[in-house]
C-alpha cells in the first residue's frame, strides 16, 4: 500500500536520493520490509518528505508506483533542474520560480546552443530524449574514460565561456558513465538550498540520504547526511574527509543496511521520526 505523509509546513525534513538509496534493491526482501515501516512513521510524524532524484518527473512517478514509495511533498528531479509540488489535488507542478531562477543563469547561452557544440565531441553518446531537460543536457560516455571524456568537454565550455558545470557519475546498475550538462552551479544540493530558503526552512532540520556521486555535493553540503551501506567505498571516504575538514562531527551516517534499509537506519539513529 502506497502511504502519502502529510507535508508538514515546517519541522523535520527527510530529503533522498531514489535509486540505490529510498528504492529497495532487487529481491531484498529487507528493504521492501523496512520501506513499510519508514512509510508509517513518515505518516505518523508530519515528517516532510522530498525525492531529489536524477530521474525526470514521469519516472518518479513510475516508481512510486512501482516500488509503492510513499508520496512526497516535493520532488526535485532532473538532477536538480527541476522542482515540482504536491499540490492540494495531489498532482505535482513545477515550481516556475525556479525555472525563471535558471534561465537567468543561461541567458548567455541557450542549452540548444550548448548542444550544437557538443554534438560532434568524441566519446560522447546523447542520452534519450525523456532523458533532457529544459536545463539538462545529458550523454553517455565509457566510464573507463569518463575523466578523460569529462576533461575535453570542460575545455569545451571553458572555451565557449559556456554558463554550464558538469555532473559526473556510474550507473550502480549497469556501469554506464553518465555526464549531465546543468546552469553552472546548479545540482541537487542548490536545488535544496534554493528549496530551503523558498519554503522558509531550516538547515539543521535537514537530513539528506544518498548513495552515488551526483549526490556527493548534497551529502557535503552541512545537512545531517545519510551514506547508505551499499555507496561506492570512494564516495564514502570522500564524504567523510569532507565532513572532517569542516569540524563536523555528528553529522554523518554510514549505514550498515543497504539502499532502504540504509534511510531508515540513519532516519532512527538522527532521530527524524
Amino acid at each position: 500500500m502506497t502511504v502519502q505523509p502529510p507535508d508538514g509546513a515546517g519541522g523535520r525534513v527527510l530529503a533522498t536520493d531514489l535509486d540505490g538509496t529510498l528504492i529497495p534493491l532487487d529481491g531484498d526482501q529487507r528493504n521492501r520490509s523496512d520501506l513499510e515501516t519508514l512509510a508509517t512513521q513518515l505518516l505518523r510524524t508530519n515528517v516532510t518528505l522530498v525525492f531529489v532524484t536524477g530521474r525526470h518527473l514521469s519516472s518518479v512517478m513510475e516508481a512510486i508506483k512501482e516500488f509503492h514509495l510513499p508520496r512526497p511533498g516535493w520532488i526535485i528531479c532532473d538532477v536538480g533542474t527541476s522542482l515540482h509540488e504536491r499540490g492540494v489535488s495531489g498532482d505535482f507542478e513545477p515550481v516556475t520560480a525556479y525555472w525563471r531562477h535558471q534561465d537567468e543563469i543561461i541567458a548567455s547561452m541557450p542549452i540548444s546552443d550548448l548542444r550544437e557544440r557538443l554534438k560532434s565531441l568524441e566519446g560522447l553518446r546523447l542520452q534519450e530524449p525523456e532523458k533532457q531537460g529544459r536545463f539538462k543536457l545529458s550523454f553517455y560516455a565509457d566510464a573507463a574514460h569518463l575523466n578523460e571524456v569529462v576533461g575535453r568537454v570542460q575545455r569545451t565550455l571553458d572555451q565557449a565561456g559556456a554558463p554550464f558545470s558538469i555532473i559526473r557519475s556510474v550507473d550502480p546498475f549497469n556501469g554506464d558513465g553518465l555526464i549531465d550538462l546543468l546552469p553552472v552551479a546548479v545540482s541537487k544540493a542548490y536545488a535544496l538550498s534554493w528549496w530551503i530558503e523558498h519554503t522558509g526552512r531550516r538547515p539543521e532540520d535537514i537530513v539528506f540520504a544518498g548513495d552515488s556521486g551526483n549526490d556527493l555535493a548534497a551529502l557535503t553540503a552541512g545537512y545531517r547526511a545519510i551514506l547508505v551501506g551499499n555507496a561506492d567505498r570512494g564516495l564514502a571516504e570522500q564524504v567523510r574527509m569532507a565532513h572532517q575538514q569542516a569540524g563536523w562531527g555528528d553529522r554523518l551516517f554510514v549505514a550498515r543496511g543497504k539502499a532502504t534499509s540504509g534511510v531508515l537506519e540513519g532516519c532512527c539513529k538522527f532521530e527524524v521520526f
